[in-house]
């Protein structure tokens, strides 16, 4: 069949093509923190203003030099052109979505919310510390982990002292909640 008659993606399904662990909940707002926020709108900026534009630019290039369907830069620029405008339309909705949260207004609450640090300890007396942040902004790897994670979920409302239970991986799981602060998120 001809290209031309092959319906490429309107970027609906945008959502779906995303790890389980981005996907928010059906009618929950996208909380975020201001530094989360910022990254977002500064990539989305970046993309449109400056990346965008230069390979528009090479496409129209490889374009004026004749024959396309044998031309790389044509091909391959189309397809980066695509990967942008996907990336725009997942930024533009995840901007319109976020609530931007400020984890030092909390100031000295010693209950969990979004944008706690909280160092737990489990049976064995390991200790971890981990902080609750938005979808867009989980790192395991760093200890930050998502508001709609199960653990973060167990932990939310809980206050330092308590114990929380929660099902992971590896099954259910007890925690000892050790502390709770709010700081600026990076």
């Amino acid at each position: 069949m001809n290209k031309a008659f092959v319906r490429e993606s309107d970027g609906d399904d945008d959502e779906e093509l995303l790890s389980p662990s981005l996907k928010l909940p059906a009618g929950t707002r996208n909380y975020i923190s201001p530094a989360g926020h910022q990254r977002q709108k500064d990539e989305l900026e970046h993309l449109v203003k400056r990346e965008r534009p230069h390979v528009v630019e090479v496409v129209a290039w490889a374009a004026s030099n004749g024959d396309r369907s044998e031309n790389g830069d044509y091909i391959y620029g189309k397809r980066r052109l695509r990967e942008i405008d996907r990336r725009i339309r997942f930024l533009t909705k995840r901007l319109e979505n976020a609530e931007v949260v400020d984890p030092l207004r909390q100031g000295d609450n010693d209950q969990i919310f979004f944008g706690a640090r909280v160092t737990v300890a489990d049976a064995d007396g390991v200790e971890n510390t981990y902080t609750i942040v938005g979808v867009d902004e989980m790192d395991v790897a760093s200890g930050r982990i998502s508001w709609i994670s199960p653990l973060a979920r167990a932990l939310i409302k809980a206050r330092a002292g308590d114990s929380v239970r929660f099902q992971s991986p590896l099954g259910v799981r007890e925690l000892d909640i050790i502390e709770v602060v709010y700081e600026t998120i990076t």
